[in-house]
Parts: structure tokens; C-alpha cells; sequence
């Protein structure tokens, strides 16, 4: 119920009565809960791991304005870069995705002059769900780990397991006796750390350094040169770039990657 209190509160007052009511009322949706889909002139649409349900209040232009400006704190200007980006991240690591009537310039998008869709994707930290994989990714006999790419299509927990697997590696695990690791995050779209004012919203352990709304490939080198890392995690690996990136770091510190895609290279 805390994680539904930390989103209603952007949204108008009708449009959060009904959401709190519909969902406070079904302890299925409370549980399952993983998508809140907005769409001008549409109903509200609630995402459940297995299934949806259809809310039947049209959202309005207006009310979407609402609660940009109040992701945005008011300040939409200050948030011109995350809008571009389509995305925008609230405290309690929720993340919001954002669409609509773009601006280009240059082939980059400068501006989102009308947002016409929100996503509001529920942060859900699952301790210890790596634990069936951790002996195929840590390497007890050299005290270190194996390079590790974890491939799902999309959806089906890749992140998760990324982040509880850095937390744990992080912290250490006495079970196998496996000595925490400095670790560095290239938190690119900020789903793993979920940073908020430079806050990490979910627990990655006590020795990793999160650089976060950068490239990998130049996340990559800023953490090599600044914070040493043992091991470096990325997440959603997207191209050849950040193949070569981690191949050109790994070859010149030997570091070890721990990193997710959708799809193998």
C-alpha cells in the first residue's frame, strides 16, 4: 500500500480516488500490480503480472498536464532532458514513461510539446531471487566472478536479478564465503538503483558506486578511472558500442562484468 500512496499522489483528485479505491478494495491488483497505463481520452488501465483491467474513466489532456507538472515538481523546464529522454524517475524508484508530439532537431529530440501517454511501472525489490543462479555467476576458486550476461525478452525479471545480484556480491556472502566486491553500476535508464536526488531507492549493497543517466560506454570509463571497480554491472546491453566498450575496459583493467539484454550478441 506504501508503494500506491508514493504514485496517487501525483495524479488529480478524482482520478486518485478511483485508483485508490479499485485498488485498495481487490488484494489481487494490491499484489500483482505492475503497470499504471494512462492515455489521453482512454480509460486507465491497470497491468497485473498475468493480466490487465480496464478502469472506465477517460483520463483528459488536462489531467495529464497535472500530473506531468507534478512529476516535474512544478518545474517542467528542470525536467526537460529526463522528458526527452521519456522517462522520468520518482522517489521509491518508480519509473514513469513518457509520449507524445516530439520536437527534433538535428535528428535529437529537443522538446515533448504535446504527452499524450504515461506509464507509471511499479518498483518491486525481490531480496534474495537470485539466489538459484548466484553459484553460476561467482567463481569461488579465484575469489572473483564469471563474466555474466543474463538474456530474457523483456519483462521477465532480467533487472531484478541484475540488481539483487549486486547486492549480494556487494555485501558479500558468508554461505559460500564469498567476500564482498567493490562494484560499479552504469545505471544508464535508472532502473537498477533507481536514483532520486542522487539517492539510490533500492539497496545495491554497501561497496557499489552508482554513475547513472550516462552512456555505458562512457559510464564505463569514468568508472574505471575514478573508483576502481572490481566489477562492473550495466544494464539492457544494446548494440556493438557496448560490446566494444566493455571489451576495451576489461581488456586493459581485467575487471569482470555482470550485465542483462534482451536478446544475445
Amino acid at each position: 500500500m506504501e508503494k500506491l500512496l508514493e504514485i496517487v499522489k501525483f495524479f488529480p483528485m478524482n482520478l486518485s480516488n478511483i485508483l485508490y479505491n479499485t485498488i485498495i478494495s481487490n488484494n489481487k491488483i494490491k499484489d500483482e500490480l505492475q503497470e499504471i497505463r494512462i492515455r489521453v481520452d482512454r480509460p486507465l488501465i491497470l497491468k497485473l503480472r498475468t493480466s490487465e483491467m480496464i478502469v472506465e474513466y477517460k483520463i483528459t489532456q488536462n489531467e495529464i498536464l497535472q500530473i506531468v507538472e507534478r512529476l516535474c515538481e512544478n518545474s517542467i523546464y528542470a525536467y526537460k532532458k529526463q522528458l526527452c529522454e521519456g522517462y522520468i524517475t520518482i522517489r521509491g524508484g518508480h519509473r514513469v514513461g513518457i509520449t507524445g508530439t516530439t520536437v527534433v532537431e538535428n535528428g535529437e529530440i529537443i522538446n515533448i510539446k504535446y504527452i499524450t501517454s504515461l506509464n507509471f511501472r511499479i518498483a518491486r525489490q525481490i531480496l534474495n531471487c537470485s539466489n538459484r543462479i548466484i553459484g553460476q555467476v561467482v567463481d569461488t576458486k579465484n575469489d572473483t566472478i564469471f563474466n555474466t550476461l543474463i538474456v530474457s525478452p523483456p519483462g521477465k525479471g532480467k533487472t531484478t536479478i541484475l540488481r539483487d545480484l549486486i547486492r549480494k556480491l556487494s555485501n558479500g556472502i558468508a554461505e559460500i564465503n564469498f567476500k564482498g566486491k567493490t562494484c560499479g553500476v552504469v545505471d544508464e535508464r535508472g532502473e537498477i538503483a533507481a536514483m532520486y536526488r542522487g539517492i539510490p531507492q533500492n539497496d545495491i549493497g554497501i561497496r557499489t558506486d552508482i554513475i547513472d543517466n550516462v552512456p555505458k560506454a562512457k559510464g564505463i570509463k569514468i568508472l574505471i578511472r575514478t573508483m576502481a571497480p572490481e566489477i562492473i554491472a550495466c544494464d539492457e546491453i544494446g548494440g556493438t558500442e557496448d560490446i566494444r566498450s566493455n571489451r576495451r575496459s576489461n581488456a586493459i583493467g581485467g575487471k569482470r562484468y555482470i550485465y542483462n539484454a534482451w536478446k544475445k550478441y
